[in-house]
């Protein structure tokens, strides 16, 4: 199984598989607790795969089952939300492996704003593989969950708390806890490993659902490899409010109007005129990043800006400001994990910086954590090259497939 992973070059958002002739939703298998919502051959994921560049005769691939699971969550408040998430599981596995169980990652998505965008919606509306579980699943042999998270999918009436760390720990765990159920209900062998992992707002969701896991003491993680996440949340927020201008306006616009309305500030003292206004239909899950940019400006304050000159004046000088404190509380590198973490991070990311990562690999060690690292996407992959944050996605999915995938061989045999 030494080809699994051989190849993968592929941009996030994922390619969608289709082109092979209309895909009918699956309707010929019943399951409890869930749908499911595609189910694709191993052969016709390879011939695909190879279709597409990204494989060749010699690449293992696995077949792509996926369901979709509604499930039961809290918010920041504390409150229930019914939530909804994508269970994937490869088929047409060695037979050894249905007896040692499969291995499982938990893959929290990267930032999205259009509901058509979550895993377990465009599994739902396309009845095609997508995203990174092509890389964990077809090509890993991983069973793959992805949570929708709060404000998404079974959710979309709620607003999404962008990078807020409990609503996404929540939402992780409690999935993790659902498909467990799941495959047991429904005859799926799972051993016990579960790795988590993650891009973006996901590394950030990783971090913090290794953190409640670890706090809790409820489940047991293999090993975690958050991939570019923000967990510094303050040192990343001087460094965007102190630029003149932002690379991705939505980014923060989604920030300042999820943490305003979490801790119930008037979102015109955060936000600048027109765009305060603009922001709860840009962001009700009805468009993609690319045409809400459009409607923000890339200039960071002042009377042409996204944010109010008052409010980062505030929150550059005031420690007691309340946007400060709530970066502070919502960070996640001044702890001691007590799980190996892997801190996979490209060198040329320009949107969450790879000091980032060094942050938070020196604090984690500061304060007793023996198995923290980083892993530089560029050179485990021998690239001569520094790349961006939304060229290195696939890139680090590939990589991060390849560590659990060791850790799998070593422990699991297979």
């Amino acid at each position: 199984m030494n080809q699994l992973i051989k190849g993968v070059t592929l941009s996030l958002p994922l390619i969608l598989i289709i082109g092979c002739g209309d895909l009918d939703k699956p309707n010929n298998e019943k399951v409890k607790g869930g749908e499911v919502v595609v189910n694709f051959s191993a052969p016709l994921m390879k011939k695909t795969l190879i279709g597409k560049g990204v494989a060749d005769e010699n690449t293992t691939v696995f077949g792509y089952k996926a369901f979709k699971i509604p499930y039961t969550t809290t918010n920041e408040s504390g409150d229930e939300v019914e939530a909804s998430g994508l269970f994937v599981i490869p088929t047409g596995m060695p037979s050894a492996v249905h007896q040692i169980g499969l291995s499982m990652v938990s893959d929290d998505h990267g930032t999205i704003f259009a509901n058509s965008d979550a895993p377990s919606v465009i599994g739902d509306n396309t009845s095609a593989p997508d995203g990174s579980a092509i890389i964990l699943t077809s090509m890993g042999g991983f069973a793959t969950i992805q949570a929708d998270y709060i404000g998404f999918g079974d959710s979309n009436d709620h607003y999404h708390p962008f990078v807020q760390k409990k609503s996404l720990a929540n939402a992780t765990v409690d999935f993790i806890k659902v498909v467990k159920i799941f495959a047991s209900d429904n005859n799926i062998t799972l051993n016990n490993q579960l790795f988590i992992t993650g891009y973006s707002e996901g590394g950030y969701a990783a971090m913090a659902t290794l953190q409640k896991i670890e706090q809790e003491e409820e489940l047991t993680v293999t090993m975690a490899a958050p991939m570019a996440g923000p967990y510094d949340l303050n040192t990343t927020a001087f460094g965007v409010l102190t630029q003149p201008t932002l690379s991705v306006p939505s980014f923060m616009a989604n920030i300042g109007y999820a943490y305003a309305k979490t801790y119930d500030k008037d979102l015109a003292s955060v936000i600048n005129e027109p765009y305060a206004s603009k922001l709860p239909t840009l962001v009700d899950g009805s468009l993609v990043r690319e045409d809400i940019d459009k409607e923000l400006t890339q200039t960071t304050t002042g009377d042409d800006g996204l944010f109010s000159q008052t409010f980062v004046d505030n929150f550059l000088s005031d420690s007691s400001f309340w946007f400060r404190e709530a970066m502070i509380e919502n960070s996640l590198h001044a702890w001691s994990p007590q799980t190996p973490v892997k801190l996979v991070h490209c060198q040329g990311d320009e949107v969450i910086p790879y000091g980032i990562s060094q942050i938070t690999e020196g604090t984690m060690k500061a304060m007793g954590a023996k198995d923290v690292s980083i892993v530089p996407v560029e050179l485990a992959l021998g690239l001569d090259v520094n790349v961006t944050h939304s060229a290195c996605g696939a890139m680090a999915y590939k990589v991060t497939t390849g560590i659990f995938a060791e850790v799998r061989k070593a422990t699991m045999k297979y």
